[in-house]
């Protein structure tokens, strides 16, 4: 049987350590004092706030980007919305998770306890699944680029976004089966994580042992191997064919993917092996880590609306005309390329590349 937290230790905001009590209300011995720990995470949580402002406006930015210059039919744009959404929604779990990591003290009620936690998992789920959507289109863009228009449509589009939201959605019941508020009543305070006892007739080990089996697999192992394939095959397209276009096309959906699992995969790593350590020391370095690494991965959903900005020749286009028009002044500093204009909201899908 894994003894290995599923991801959903990620809702846990370790301003407290279950450690300190048991199912039963016994206390264990010689337990691991944390309190280093709690006060870190405490500290780091305030950035929290900041990460939420600034993916509010940077993904505001890159819809309004899209509404204004682009035809939001298109496949691309289609699953770019998507993915922005998703990241939105990700981040507006965070404040409350921030409130209740500097207080150890849920707040909120019960309800807001689950809806937060299905939110966080939504977001993070369906994030994951249209970075590896948005890779596969692509591949399937530039390898049959000769039939691709007649699959990348926008009812292809549609269909895979409704898909992609309704597997996150499922994804998202065990948290909220999982997850609920309760007192621990040594310290009468009201956590929202997953609850230390039994839940009825509910097997909770069972239950968060395919958690478990779930994380690793379809949303970690799953995209991975599909990202590389099709990224290994799109390069082998580009070398062969020396489409210099074609390169620049994929750059940016290429560097955004990069980016999430540089952001992500110590934060996997760490909590998959988080509680291995069997001694106090050990553990703290751990949970240090965790820390740490949960801040770099919260911070991929801040940093990604700049790559969609100014990684891609025509977000960095229209964002100079935006610039240009709010602050006239700023023309005899900023040059803006007239191949790239409003006309390109009416290129058809099949034109895209």
């Amino acid at each position: 049987m894994v003894s290995l937290p599923t991801f959903q230790t990620e809702m846990e905001t370790t301003t407290f350590n279950y450690d300190y009590g048991t199912d039963d209300g016994m206390e264990p011995e010689g337990p691991c004092d944390l309190n280093s720990v709690n006060s870190l995470g405490a500290g780091l949580s305030i950035l929290f706030y900041f990460m939420f402002l600034f993916s509010l406006f940077g993904n505001g930015l890159v819809l309004f980007i899209i509404h204004r210059f682009e035809k939001l039919t298109t496949v691309t744009n289609i699953l770019l919305l998507n993915l922005v959404f998703s990241s939105v929604f990700f981040m507006c779990s965070l404040p409350f998770w921030a409130v209740y990591t500097q207080s150890s003290n849920w707040i909120f009620g019960a309800a807001m306890c689950k809806i937060v936690g299905s939110v966080y998992y939504l977001g993070f789920y369906s994030s994951v699944l249209f970075l590896t959507l948005l890779t596969f289109d692509r591949h399937v863009a530039v390898v049959y680029s000769l039939g691709a228009w007649q699959v990348r449509n926008q009812r292809y589009a549609v269909i895979s976004c409704a898909v992609v939201w309704l597997v996150s959605a499922l994804a998202c019941i065990r948290p909220m089966i999982l997850h609920n508020t309760f007192t621990y009543n040594v310290l009468n305070r009201t956590y929202c994580q997953e609850y230390p006892g039994n839940l009825g007739n509910i097997n909770v080990p069972l239950l968060k042992q395919s958690g478990f089996y779930l994380q690793l697999i379809l949303f970690l192992i799953f995209p991975l191997a599909v990202i590389i394939y099709c990224y290994l095959r799109i390069a082998i397209t580009v070398m062969s064919s020396k489409i210099v276009n074609k390169f620049k096309t994929v750059r940016l959906i290429f560097v955004i993917v990069v980016i999430f699992f540089i952001c992500w995969t110590p934060f996997n790593i760490i909590e998959l092996i988080r509680d291995r350590p069997s001694d106090c020391e050990g553990l703290k370095k751990m949970r240090y880590a965790l820390e740490v690494t949960r801040i770099m991965a919260y911070t991929y959903f801040c940093i990604s609306p700049i790559f969609y900005t100014f990684v891609g020749k025509k977000f960095q286009s229209y964002f100079k005309q935006l610039l240009v028009k709010r602050f006239p002044g700023l023309r005899k500093h900023i040059t803006v390329s007239q191949e790239i204009g409003t006309n390109m909201s009416t290129k058809s899908t099949k034109n895209e590349l």
